[in-house]
This record gives structure tokens, sequence and C-alpha cells, in this order.
């Protein structure tokens, strides 16, 4: 059965953002009922005055797990590694097929005594990506020739950043990085990660911006 407080948790839930400004006090009660109102009406069928979407708001912030430090998280975020720029990379994105490993294997050869080079791959369901340094752009070309080039996207930087050993065992890490981009309005053209790396991707005009909140992680 549905109850004021369950919708407005289920609201808030789908909201990050909304939920750590909650946690933070810096969303005014009130404000925020009237917000919602009308939602949480809706969803219970029935009219629902303001005060009592308030009162769910504050037995809700009392609850909220980010209104509490993530255990280990700021200890986490102070070990935080080097961070490494790569600029000039271009990404191709190529529909999965039966031969796409054979052409992958090409360029890894053609690359393999370029150690100063970019080079990722990865392989979904349907498609498969490389970024790789834009001066091997013929070459990925030239070796996968004979596949489906859905998209080519030049005038990338990457941004990888070393994560601690232990940060498999800490929640909230990812979240914390991805959150700061997102409020300074950094788009993501591809996220790429492995057990102690994280890298980001995005476009030339927004890597000195992306750079700087990278950088910054560690202060509060």
């Amino acid at each position: 059965m549905k109850t004021i407080s369950s919708c407005v948790e289920s609201i808030v839930l789908t909201q990050p953002f909304l939920e750590e400004g909650l946690s933070q006090g810096i969303i005014n009660y009130s404000a925020l009922a009237h917000v919602l109102q009308e939602q949480v009406s809706h969803q219970l069928g029935r009219p629902v005055k303001t005060g009592a979407i308030m009162m769910a708001l504050r037995r809700y912030n009392d609850t909220l797990s980010v209104s509490k430090p993530y255990y280990g998280l700021t200890s986490l975020l102070e070990q935080l590694g080097d961070i490494t720029l790569r600029s000039n990379l271009t990404d191709f994105t190529f529909q999965n097929s039966n031969t796409l490993i054979h052409s992958q294997a090409d360029i890894l050869n053609k690359i393999k005594d370029k150690s100063h080079i970019f080079y990722t791959f990865t392989r979904g369901i349907l498609e498969s990506n490389i970024i790789i340094s834009s001066s091997e752009k013929q070459d990925v070309l030239e070796s996968f020739k004979d596949e489906d080039c859905l998209q080519l996207k030049e005038n990338l930087s990457a941004i990888s950043l070393i994560l601690p050993k232990n940060n498999t065992k800490v929640a909230g890490l990812y979240y914390q990085i991805l959150k700061r981009l997102a409020w300074q309005n950094v788009a993501l053209y591809e996220v790429i990660s492995t057990t102690n790396e994280f890298t980001i991707v995005v476009e030339d005009t927004v890597v000195d911006n992306a750079f700087s909140i990278i950088k910054n992680l560690n202060k509060v």
C-alpha cells in the first residue's frame, strides 16, 4: 500500500542531486513540498497537503545514507593517485562481427612497438569501440576497412586517474566523480575503467574544466 512517505522516497531516490541537496540542508522543505505535491497526489490518487509532504521529507532526510559520511570514502579520495592527460585522440565505433577480432589483431600488430600512443578497445554486445591516438587514424581505417564503422569522432582527450588498491571495497567513489562532473555540466563521451584505473574521454572543448574537477576530487 502506497503512503505519502513511500511516494516521497521513491521520487527522491530517482533524483540523486535532490537527495544530496536534502542531506546538505540546502533545499527548503516547504518549497520542495509544493513542487512534489501534484506528483505525490497523483501517485496516491487523492489530494495531499504540503504539510504532510514536508513531514515525510524530514523523516526521510533523517535516514538518508548520504547524510552520513561514506565509510572510508573520504580517506579513499585522499589516496587518489596520479592523473594523466592524453590529447589528440580519435574514437571509432564498429558494428560487432565475426571478423572484428582479426581486424583488432591487425591494428595491434601495427602499433605493438609504439608504446607512446594511447589505445583502448572495448567490446559491447552489439558494437565495439577503439580510442586511439589520432596519429594512427589511417592505420585503423586500413585495418578495419572491411568492418562497418558506425561512428568516428575526433578532437577528444582522455583523463586517467589511478585509484587506490582498495577502491572496490568502498561504495560511492564513482558517484562522487560523476556527480561533480555533472554539476559542472561536463558531458562525457566515453568512460573506461579497469580495476585500479578510471578514465573519462571528453571533447577538447571541456577538457580543461574536466581536468580541474578531477584534480580537485580530494578537496571538500
